[in-house]
């Protein structure tokens, strides 16, 4: 398999073959096989898939995000924009060399290739399948041969060694400073800083992979009388019980977001605007546990809204903002689209 010819191999017209026979095919090839079909976004994995990277045949989630978490981070921007220009017909192939992340924490190189074998009248891709090889043996061959003269190894070794305590410390304190600058003092949750991180990208993957995105806007009601009546303090903790309330509802994946004051955004991955309402419809019946503020029962008001195919982030969040505006106008602790 040096020049991963399993994949070359299954390079023909795949379109008579039963899905079962198929699938049968890739349960025998011992490379790690993937087919994606892009209309669904299912993805098959086949058994040496999961084997490479340490897992049980078939026990990680059938998506396109699976493979997307165990990209090294530092590898994903150049392999997103080669699969881009794939798919988008701006290169011929897709090929792709690339850390990937094993069950046990450790990253292996891999080399990835994939065909389009069928697309969509309007030319967006419909199926895709491919090949991930581990090189990572190649790869350490190549750092042992480096590091054959002798009258050097020593002081590379050492060099190595302080470099690396030096990175060590100062990507300490960079994770450190990254933290403080996305996160929220008060409620400890994502600031707006990261929400103009966040949300660009998540527009992206959207648009790639044509999966729902939504948002749910929601702010306090009446949480400047708080403030006046009970003062700062009160409204402070009264912002954190409702975080941690909010929070209760949260699924892995979801952000949540302190836009500003007492108005928090949640960034929805692959989910439509019915599922997000009735997210939105928990977290409100959630905060009728907190204790009153004084006289204030705590309650929100939500707006809720799902990506529009090309929409941009910015215009998403503005429509975001107006449906909380709408919620507001109704008479507040409602939920608007």
């Amino acid at each position: 398999m040096g020049d991963a010819s399993n994949i070359d191999m299954l390079r023909f017209d795949l379109s008579d073959l039963d899905e079962g026979v198929l699938h049968t095919i890739l349960e025998l090839v011992s490379d790690g096989i993937w087919d994606w079909n892009a209309n669904t976004g299912f993805v098959y994995r086949n058994p040496g898939w999961y084997t490479m990277l340490g897992y049980l045949p078939h026990s990680l989630d059938n998506t396109v995000l699976t493979w997307e978490s165990v990209i090294h981070p530092e590898d994903y921007p150049r392999v997103m924009a080669l699969f881009d220009d794939y798919l988008e017909q701006r290169a011929h192939s897709y090929q792709a060399e690339y850390r990937c992340r094993t069950r046990d924490g450790a990253y292996i190189w891999i080399e990835d290739r994939g065909y389009v074998i069928a697309r969509n009248p309007d030319g967006t891709v419909a199926r895709m399948i491919g090949a991930h090889r581990s090189i990572d043996d190649k790869k350490r061959l190549f750092e042992q041969l480096e590091r054959r003269n002798k009258s050097l190894e020593a002081i590379i070794e050492e060099r190595t060694r302080e470099l690396s305590r030096v990175n060590h410390q100062l990507q300490l304190q960079l994770d450190e400073n990254r933290r403080l600058a996305e996160t929220d003092a008060l409620t400890r949750v994502a600031n707006r800083y990261r929400l103009d991180q966040a949300l660009p990208l998540a527009c992206e993957r959207a648009q790639r992979f044509r999966e729902p995105l939504s948002l749910i806007a929601m702010d306090v009601d009446d949480f400047k009388d708080i403030n006046d009546q009970y003062g700062h303090a009160f409204g402070d903790a009264a912002l954190v019980q409702v975080v941690q309330s909010v929070q209760r509802c949260e699924r892995d994946g979801d952000l949540l977001v302190r836009w500003g004051g007492d108005e928090f955004i949640m960034i929805l991955p692959n989910t439509t605007v019915a599922d997000a309402r009735l997210l939105a419809e928990s977290i409100r019946r959630g905060l009728s546990d907190l204790l009153p503020v004084g006289d204030f029962q705590i309650t929100m008001s939500f707006g809720v809204v799902q990506r529009f195919e090309d929409e941009q982030h910015a215009a998403l969040l503005h429509r975001a903002d107006q449906a909380l505006y709408r919620s507001k106008m109704a008479g507040k602790n409602v939920i608007c689209e």
